[in-house]
């Protein structure tokens, strides 16, 4: 395929750059500096010039309590900006992926959230990522993901490592969701745009964890001892965070486990390698 992958330098871009290029295919990687992605004639000229047969939108302002301070940048980098590529896409006949996420929930919901669930975001990121998906067709594919983690761009697993000589740590207790990892999802979201799968899909690694359960984990794969980390709850976070958490982030990857692809592995494995690739 020639895909043409937004985001290319984030931590979800990089990896996808890898993996369809390993993958044999042409890729087209653009980053912040190549594309602007609230400019409709330069997005509309990329695809253009490209014509590509994918677009992955690995693009987006995650900074999520940044967010709170200017809904109009969020709402022009994560929802406007899908308008944009959604009809670059639809002028050369191209399939569009749009990573969107978790946020788009309240999290009150006490089992796993599936595809089907009415979303109600609570926060200006999470209702900035909702308009994405609703820009896009509904031939193309909306990809679910949450608490995401890799071996480029900032994330929890690299904030832990970069606190292992504290001597104690706190981590909230009550916000759950599963750990994926960018190394598991890449291959995944390839897989979904080779198959033109239609519609909102679930993507994240199996297993379920809180903040200080996986922060645990984090330092357990690193050799060092998970009990310096302790339990907090949200609302004893100093300062508070300005926007709020979904308490529960959990996905059921229910489209992917009905349609037959297979699911991405446990998270502690995925951890396992990550961290060993950040530390040696």
């Amino acid at each position: 395929m020639r895909v043409l992958v937004t985001g290319a330098a984030g931590q979800l871009g990089t990896d996808l750059v890898r993996h369809c290029t390993d993958a044999g295919d042409e890729v087209v990687a653009c980053g912040r500096t190549e594309l602007d992605l609230t400019d409709r004639d330069s997005v509309y000229g990329a695809i253009s010039s490209v014509r590509p047969d994918v677009v992955v939108n690995a693009g987006a302002w995650t900074a999520v309590d940044a967010c709170e301070g200017d809904p109009d940048r969020a709402f022009a980098t994560n929802a406007l900006a899908v308008r944009w590529l959604t009809g670059a896409a639809r002028l050369v006949s191209a399939h569009l992926v749009q990573v969107s996420t978790d946020y788009v929930f309240d999290g009150t919901k006490p089992e796993p959230y599936q595809e089907w669930d009415p979303p109600n975001p609570q926060s200006v990121y999470g209702r900035s990522k909702l308009g994405g998906e609703r820009e896009v067709d509904p031939s193309h594919t909306v990809v679910r993901t949450a608490w995401v983690c890799g071996a480029h761009g900032p994330n929890m697993v690299k904030t832990v490592l970069g606190l292992l000589d504290r001597p104690e740590l706190a981590f909230v207790d009550d916000q759950r969701g599963c750990p994926t990892f960018t190394a598991d999802l890449a291959p995944a979201i390839r897989r979904l745009a080779v198959a033109r799968v239609p519609g909102v899909v679930h993507v994240t690694n199996q297993g379920a964890t809180t903040w200080y359960g996986f922060v645990r984990d984090i330092l357990a794969s690193a050799g060092h001892d998970p009990g310096k980390v302790r339990p907090i709850a949200t609302a004893d976070l100093d300062p508070p965070r300005p926007a709020p958490r979904p308490t529960n982030s959990v996905l059921d990857n229910a489209v992917l486990r009905m349609a037959g692809f297979p699911p991405l592995p446990h998270y502690r494995g995925s951890l396992e390698d990550l961290v060993q690739e950040l530390v040696g």
